[in-house]
């Protein structure tokens, strides 16, 4: 008769190594894909002072009006909200400051060019971090109509109507 092999358990480096490979999202830009369609994404580095990453290991930011510019050969995020950290001193960061997007020379001259084409943007879609490094997820984005829009709605509620019909169905109600 074989031998039953027991299935091993993780290390507790191999768990570690787990969890610090894990993504941890602080910020999601919801917006930008309500608002367009998102063709490309890239992630990307980010340069950031020390009371910046204490205020983003808090949790706390917003892309809500954020957007990438792509400007003499460098990529800079505008106006992403990181609040001022608390027990900040007066070398405080400023909240709404640019701040540069590290990428591969060829990936921002490629981007630089397709972000030129006529109704194409580049937006700032999830900021988080991995492996203890912040990262910016950015996508190229063309702008949506607003009957997209109303289509995208519709689309996403029939999906959910279809979900809750088919669950309501599976648990034997009729």
């Amino acid at each position: 008769m074989p031998k039953q092999w027991k299935a091993e358990k993780p290390t507790v480096a191999q768990r570690n190594k787990a969890a610090a490979d894990a993504k941890k999202v602080i910020a999601r830009n919801r917006r930008a894909t309500h608002d367009y369609f998102i063709e490309d994404k890239l992630e990307a580095g980010i340069v950031l002072t020390g009371t910046e990453v204490k205020a983003l290991r808090m949790g706390r930011a917003s892309l809500a009006e954020a957007w990438v510019e792509i400007y003499e050969g460098e990529v800079w995020l505008r106006q992403a909200h990181i609040p001022e950290y608390s027990q900040g001193t007066w070398n405080n960061h400023s909240p709404t400051r640019k701040r540069k997007l590290l990428l591969n020379r060829d990936e921002i001259l490629r981007w630089e060019h397709r972000s030129q084409a006529k109704g194409y943007t580049v937006v700032p879609l999830e900021l988080y971090f991995i492996r203890g490094r912040a990262k910016v997820l950015i996508g190229l984005a063309k702008g949506k109509q607003e009957w997209d829009k109303r289509q995208a709605l519709r689309e996403q509620q029939d999906k959910r109507e279809a979900l809750r019909e088919i669950q309501r169905f599976a648990k034997g109600h009729r």
